[in-house]
């Protein structure tokens, strides 16, 4: 929305939409980044300039506005050229959250309101990253709120599919920052993309991909500024058809990468009741709101990660509960994810030998059914990326 040009390609996707028979429902970020006049930044940068803690429902107020402003130039615009369109807050739209300002959660969408004005022939706009309480309060969502508002919404409408428009043509094998031969992904399963969103690949928030899945309604990753096809996530392996060996299937779909953490290791070896001492080590860290990653339980330790910023504020808590913890800062972890993974030998047995071959040291290492995790110095982290990403032929 903040430049007419972009407002233009913004109202061609909706006019085609409407042209193709569809009763489309926009959901609208803010505008902009940080230092840009209404991006929600900008308004908290304000604020805290005069008081730094300001309560969280006043936040809340405030950081709602930038999708307000965002919608209403929207509605403005497709009114201009002929459209009639309506606004609808989030708590207007039936979005309906719990009390944690914030970060809150939907609890239910009410769409009596979207559908009356559907079918009244209106495009209806929705102010994403907020809701309200069944009080009447406004809160926020948090990160990756407008796609979870969307992805709600989409459930609620039944609707066929639910396009998510960013500023890139899909999901790619890995950030093209770092692989040059990165490519996107024509077709990926709700499960692949959860994991890739939640092991640092920032395209879509894992919540919005997860309520989607609740209804297997699609869900395409499009660009607002092109006409590609994008990627479709589904509920299908993108290559398992009827009669297919299982043997064929795409064993790695994608790299993603978390950099900027600390791994913290414990000794409890010596303690006579280590399992209470391990409960107790997690629970002042959820009590400190430290979110913590990568556990690793051991007979004589306890392994875990957590942010570079916080890391300091763990140590501390430790030292208090009378630990030494061993601190390994400035880490990365690297995780290659994949639907074929599961019950495919060798891929952990490719995974080292790459990184061995590339002398990147290996100081952490999990998996699950679809993906693999590694934790490497941050240093390494470039290498570990784009050797995987040729490891396992993801450029082809």
């Amino acid at each position: 929305m903040a430049t007419a040009d972009r407002r233009t390609q913004v109202t061609s996707k909706v006019s085609e939409a409407v042209q193709n028979g569809y009763s489309p429902v926009i959901v609208v970020s803010a505008i902009g980044r940080s230092g840009d006049p209404y991006a929600t930044d900008t308004f908290l940068g304000m604020v805290k300039e005069i008081c730094p803690d300001l309560p969280k429902r006043e936040l809340d107020l405030l950081m709602s506005c930038g999708e307000v402003i965002s919608g209403a130039i929207l509605v403005s615009t497709l009114n201009s050229l002929g459209f009639e369109a309506i606004l609808l807050t989030g708590g207007q739209a039936g979005i309906i959250t719990d009390k944690e300002f914030g970060d809150a959660r939907i609890v239910r969408v009410e769409p009596g309101a979207i559908l009356e004005q559907l079918a009244k022939g209106k495009v209806v706009i929705v102010a994403g990253f907020q809701g309200m309480t069944e009080d009447g309060q406004i809160t926020t969502l948090g990160r990756g709120g407008s796609d979870t508002t969307a992805s709600a919404i989409g459930v609620a409408l039944e609707a066929e599919a639910i396009d998510i428009y960013t500023d890139v043509e899909g999901i790619m094998t890995a950030d093209p920052r770092i692989v040059e031969d990165a490519r996107i992904l024509d077709i990926v399963t709700y499960n692949e993309i959860c994991q890739m969103a939640y092991q640092g690949a920032k395209v879509i928030h894992p919540r919005a991909v997860e309520i989607a899945m609740q209804r297997n309604i699609p869900l395409r990753i499009k660009s607002t500024f092109s006409d590609a096809p994008g990627t479709l996530v589904t509920n299908m392996h993108p290559e398992r058809g009827v009669g297919t060996d299982i043997t064929t299937d795409r064993i790695i779909t994608g790299i993603a990468h978390t950099p900027n953490v600390t791994q913290l290791r414990v000794l409890t070896g010596d303690i006579q009741d280590k399992l209470l001492t391990d409960k107790r080590i997690f629970k002042a860290m959820a009590l400190a709101d430290i979110s913590v990653d990568f556990i690793s339980v051991q007979p004589e330790a306890v392994l875990y990660t957590v942010r570079d910023e916080v890391a300091p504020k763990a140590i501390k808590i430790l030292q208090n509960m009378g630990f030494e913890a061993g601190v390994v800062p400035s880490c990365a972890k690297v995780s290659i994810v994949g639907a074929g993974i599961a019950g495919v030998p060798g891929v952990m047995a490719d995974m080292v030998e790459a990184l061995s071959d590339a002398a990147v040291t290996i100081l952490q290492s999990a998996d699950s059914h679809t993906t693999i995790w590694v934790l490497v110095h941050k240093e390494d982290m470039v290498t570990a990326v784009q050797t995987l990403h040729q490891k396992f032929q993801l450029g082809i």
